[in-house]
């Protein structure tokens, strides 16, 4: 569900830096620098994304359906330890990692070429290990799946709005990222149609603040109007916040 506007996560190369700069006194500092690649094929009721279900006993997100992803690793270029500030050359590492996360976990072969830059989130400062992380879309390039078992125990081709519909209905276990992610899809009508919007839509910079716990610790992101200030959590002004104090989940995107 959505209250006010939504707009989609898009990407534009040359903003990449500045558009996580703007951000950079809420980022904080981050520990480890991660990939995700978001799966697309056509259907006749719509796009499809790929989800992977994580081990309930184990690892990131035990429990959950997620995209492909993961970690970046030293040999994929990272220039230097992460900061507050993405470095030059941090999102072309990001991209080669998620291409080889995509490949160990699903078997499926992209190109760097393939991947269209989508958005990237930052945790809450409350994390104790925060992972700046890199989205993007991709058509699906087909070929056999084959899971990683250490990785995933299971996997589905499924339209984001009925991924949606399964979490509201507390049958999908989900995150926050990947269900921003979901609803901007929920609507779309190809995968063409969505690798263009992206392609000329700005970088969208999630840089995660928390309302207070008597709030409910919902997610909130710049532009909400107790971004900076939690007293104004109930105050008229402008929405750019998840509330996941209860299912289904609501976003609301409005007067920014």
């Amino acid at each position: 569900m959505t209250r006010g506007t939504d707009a989609v996560a898009g990407t534009d190369a040359v903003a990449v830096t500045d558009a996580v700069a703007d951000t950079a006194a809420d980022a904080m500092q981050v520990h480890r620098v991660a990939a995700t690649a978001v799966l697309l094929r056509d259907t006749d009721r719509g796009p499809e994304v790929l989800m992977l279900e994580r081990p309930a006993d184990r690892g990131s997100f035990a429990g959950a359906w997620v995209f492909p992803g993961g970690s970046v690793d030293a040999g994929d270029g990272l220039p230097g330890v992460p900061g507050t500030l993405a470095a030059p050359g941090e999102e072309a590492a990001a991209r080669r990692a998620a291409v080889r996360e995509v490949y160990e976990e699903s078997a499926l072969e992209l190109t760097e070429g393939a991947l269209v830059l989508v958005s990237c989130w930052t945790p809450p400062a409350t994390v104790p290990r925060r992972f700046r992380t890199w989205f993007y879309y991709a058509q699906e390039p087909g070929g056999d799946i084959t899971l990683s078992p250490a990785e995933s125990v299971g996997y589905r081709w499924i339209h984001p709005a009925s991924a949606l519909q399964l979490h509201g209905q507390g049958r999908l276990q989900l995150v926050a990222p990947t269900w921003v992610t979901l609803h901007s899809l929920a609507d779309a009508v190809s995968v063409g149609e969505v690798l263009t919007r992206a392609r000329g839509t700005q970088l969208q910079h999630y840089a995660t603040h928390l309302s207070p716990p008597e709030q409910g610790g919902i997610p909130l992101w710049q532009g909400d109007v107790a971004y900076h200030d939690a007293a104004l959590f109930a105050s008229a002004g402008p929405r750019h916040r998840l509330d996941t104090r209860r299912l289904p989940w609501v976003f609301e995107r409005s007067g920014f």
